[in-house]
């Protein structure tokens, strides 16, 4: 056993996954300050066991491993630069970010936090909160092996990690990972509605596809939503479609053409104008239902 103390976290986001993935890290022994716009969300880390910070940099500052799961890349600039969590960071110190971001912005933070002597990871995440929870989330990473290996206290503890490449690659394969989890969500809906427009029993057929090549994760636990018709949010049509036009736009600057992924980026588009935006994102089939006349 090692006499080395654990690695002091500052959690930085505190939300529906931020909160499930510190929860893991209290009990794991490992000491987290933690920070989010929203106090009060910190406070719920409080009673588990965590130190709430009044602000980003507070919490950074005495940190030996900073953890982001804020909203999208243009927070986490706001929160590193504008809010001066970066320039707390202690040299030598790393910062994981496991917001989901374009891969361009995981590139300009890591060589921007290096200019400060802060090492980065980009390491977004799949699983939603059930994964979060479990400790089962598939970690995708971007950036050195050394800080990689570094950081595996904290990944053993919130899933299985895959160090993918460079800065960036982790957020390029999990935009990889959403355009398949938002083009299967759209296949399976489909699928499933015209089955039932044929006059077959959704659930049964979603249960006699299943062992096929038809079979997926999605097919099992987003199918089976759409069958129970419950589409409280884990991972929201919002998230989605911010995903897919990150997505887009990678591929732009790449000079990729996804064109399965623009038709899939358009319909969610379309569910979130008519006000679907906060379902979960198998609610993609209550936008298809509604072009079919079907309840």
């Amino acid at each position: 056993m090692s006499d080395r103390p654990p690695p002091r976290i500052a959690l930085l986001g505190v939300g529906l996954m931020g909160l499930r993935a510190g929860r893991r890290l209290l009990q794991a022994g490992l000491p987290v300050r933690a920070w989010n716009r929203t106090p009060a969300k910190a406070l719920l880390l409080a009673d588990d066991g965590a130190v709430a910070c009044a602000g980003a940099a507070e919490a950074s500052a005495q940190a030996d491993i900073t953890i982001s799961f804020l909203e999208n890349g243009s927070v986490v600039r706001e929160v590193l630069f504008e809010q001066g969590a970066a320039a707390a960071m202690a040299p030598g110190s790393l910062f994981i970010d496991m917001a989901s971001i374009q891969p361009r912005e995981a590139r300009d933070h890591a060589a921007r936090l290096s200019e400060l002597g802060v090492s980065h990871l980009d390491a977004p995440v799949s699983g939603g909160t059930v994964g979060a929870e479990a400790g089962t989330l598939a970690i995708m990473v971007g950036g050195r092996l050394a800080d990689f290996q570094r950081a595996q206290a904290i990944f053993q503890v919130l899933g299985r990690a895959t160090l993918v490449g460079p800065h960036g690659a982790g957020q390029l394969a999990k935009l990889a990972n959403q355009m398949i989890v938002g083009i299967t969500i759209g296949a399976v809906a489909e699928a499933l509605l015209f089955a039932a427009k044929g006059g077959a029993d959704m659930g049964k057929v979603r249960e006699a596809i299943g062992g096929g090549f038809a079979d997926s994760r999605i097919l099992q636990l987003h199918g089976q939503r759409m069958v129970e018709r419950d589409f409280a949010p884990r991972g929201s049509m919002n998230v989605q479609l911010k995903d897919l036009r990150n997505v887009l736009a990678t591929a732009r600057e790449i000079g990729f053409d996804a064109p399965v992924t623009a038709l899939l980026e358009a319909l969610y588009a379309q569910s979130v104008e008519h006000g679907l935006g906060e379902l979960d994102h198998s609610g993609l089939f209550v936008e298809l239902a509604s072009r079919n006349a079907m309840q």
